[in-house]
This record gives C-alpha cells, sequence and structure tokens, in this order.
C-alpha cells in the first residue's frame, strides 16, 4: 500500500510540474521574469539600417553646441549634420580636430550628437546596435538613453541608460552603466565587459552588438550574446534608492572628445575619427 501511495504523490507532483512548465513559461512558474535575447517572441517594432543616402529626419535630431561641456567638460561642438554621413550602409558619426566659433568662445573640435526625442521612445524591450569605435585618447563614444521626461524633471530624475560606452584609449573594453537619484555620475552602477585579446579582435578593430534588455524589474546587458551586467528594481530598493526606469526612453548616438572620464586627447589622438553604425534595433517581447 505505501508503495502504491508514494507512487501516485509522484504521479501527481509530476502533473503539476508538467503543467507549470508547459501551460506557462519557466519565469512565471517561478515568480521571476527572466529574460533571454534568443527568446523568438522579440519582435522587431523599430529600426535604423542606415540603408539611405542620408539621415533620416523622421527617426533622429540633432543636439547642437558644446552646452558648457554636456556637465563633463568636454571639448566638442556639436554640429547639425555636418559630421554625421551614411555610407555603405552605415551611420559614419566622425569628430574632427578643428574650430568653430559661438559667439565668443572657439571650439576645437566638432562632432555629432543624435538621438530620437520626440520622434521615437520605448517602455520596456530590447534596444541594440552594431557599432565599431575609433580608437584614440580623448575619444568617448556611446549608444544611451534618456528618460522622456528630463525635460520636465531634469537629471538624474528622468533616469539614463547607458547601453554601451567606450574610452579610446583602452581598445578592449566597454561599460554598461545606469543612472539616477543618488547613483549617478561617480556614484553610477556601473560594470566593464572586455574582449578577449587572446581570441576575439578588440572593439576597434571589429563591430560588436551591444545591447539590454529591460522589463518591469531589471535593465540587463549585453554585448553580442554574453550577458555581463544586471542591475534589478529589486537591488535597488534595498539600498534605498528609486527606481526610475519604468517609463519611456528615447536613444542617444554621440562621439564626444575629452571628459572628466576619458581624459583629453593628445597631438597623438587621430582625427578624424569615426564611429561606425551598421544598425539600431528595437524590439518588444509578442505579449507585451
Amino acid at each position: 500500500m505505501k508503495v502504491k501511495y508514494f507512487s501516485n504523490i509522484l504521479k501527481i507532483a509530476s502533473i503539476i510540474v508538467l503543467y507549470l512548465f508547459s501551460s506557462c513559461n519557466i519565469s512565471e512558474a517561478l515568480g521571476v521574469n527572466v529574460m533571454n535575447i534568443s527568446d523568438p517572441k522579440w519582435k522587431l517594432v523599430w529600426s535604423d539600417e542606415f540603408d539611405g543616402k542620408e539621415l533620416d529626419k523622421n527617426k533622429w535630431r540633432f543636439d547642437i553646441g558644446n552646452n558648457n561641456g554636456w556637465g563633463n567638460n568636454e571639448l566638442q561642438y556639436y554640429t547639425e549634420g555636418k559630421n554625421v554621413k551614411i555610407e555603405n550602409g552605415m551611420l559614419i558619426i566622425e569628430a574632427r580636430r578643428e574650430d568653430v566659433k559661438d559667439g565668443n568662445r572657439t571650439y576645437n573640435y566638432t562632432s555629432s550628437r543624435i538621438k530620437t526625442e520626440g520622434l521615437f521612445s520605448v517602455q520596456y524591450g530590447k534596444v541594440e546596435a552594431r557599432i565599431k569605435f575609433p580608437y584614440g585618447k580623448g575619444l568617448w563614444p556611446a549608444f544611451w538613453m534618456l528618460g522622456t521626461n528630463i525635460r520636465y524633471v531634469g537629471w538624474p530624475m528622468c533616469g539614463e541608460i547607458d547601453i554601451v560606452e567606450f574610452l579610446g584609449h583602452d581598445k578592449w573594453t566597454v561599460y554598461g552603466t545606469i543612472h539616477g537619484p543618488g547613483y549617478n555620475g561617480g556614484k553610477a552602477i556601473s560594470k566593464s565587459f572586455k574582449a578577449d585579446a587572446t581570441k576575439d579582435k578588440s572593439f576597434v578593430d571589429e563591430f560588436y552588438v551591444y545591447g539590454i534588455m529591460w522589463n518591469e524589474d531589471e535593465v540587463v546587458w549585453y554585448v553580442n550574446d554574453k550577458i555581463y551586467h544586471r542591475v534589478s528594481r529589486e537591488s535597488l530598493e534595498k539600498q534605498e534608492k528609486l527606481w526610475v526606469f519604468d517609463q519611456p526612453f528615447f536613444i542617444i548616438l554621440n562621439l564626444a572628445v575629452g571628459g572628466n572620464w576619458p581624459g583629453y586627447p593628445t597631438f597623438e589622438t587621430p582625427f578624424p575619427a569615426r564611429m561606425y553604425v551598421d544598425y539600431v534595433r528595437v524590439y518588444k517581447l509578442e505579449n507585451e
């Protein structure tokens, strides 16, 4: 009787397990919202493949000027289109060592910063771009996002997600970072990812896919198919910090010159310096 009893218990337990993992996904069964880079439920909702003759003004706008160093003591003056071109199916953002005057000030470098603000924003999903970075001290390219409410609440309350940042003097390392109230600037939550110099090409010699997966519970960073960083709502709340990533964000691509973090270019820094972007793509899960 005991053998038959335990046999029946095992059958019931098996049925329950099969139900949990077949009628719903594993994350639901465990009570955890797990995201997978290659999940077939990711559906493309917005992209720019840069296959036209010029930058698509229906998708991108320009930030212009120096804006007091953009809060980082940066040196470049962002132009309206002069430092951007589409060539061979790629976006090229070009930083140059050249003088430009704005009022009584002269800036010694020009570059470009483009954004989707007012044209496209996303709340949750997978956001990625295929990029090759320029090499040289003082170069600071980035692919990142800001909350659409920045004009009302300011930074860092709006939130900032740095999908990838690169410092031109170190061709083997990239960074994924999150900024918010109480964890910004030097206190931002960041992690680096290093290419394997024994078997991989560097980030200046090869295109890599840089992205995030983002939902109401966490932000997850990846390079190609490798996850290397994650920040959860729970981890912030345990530190009594505010999670500000439950709202729409817009996308930014830029190539800065100089600044507090990368340092400043030298006479050996090669100019013009070019950041190549093959595509930018945004996906949403089918059930969202």
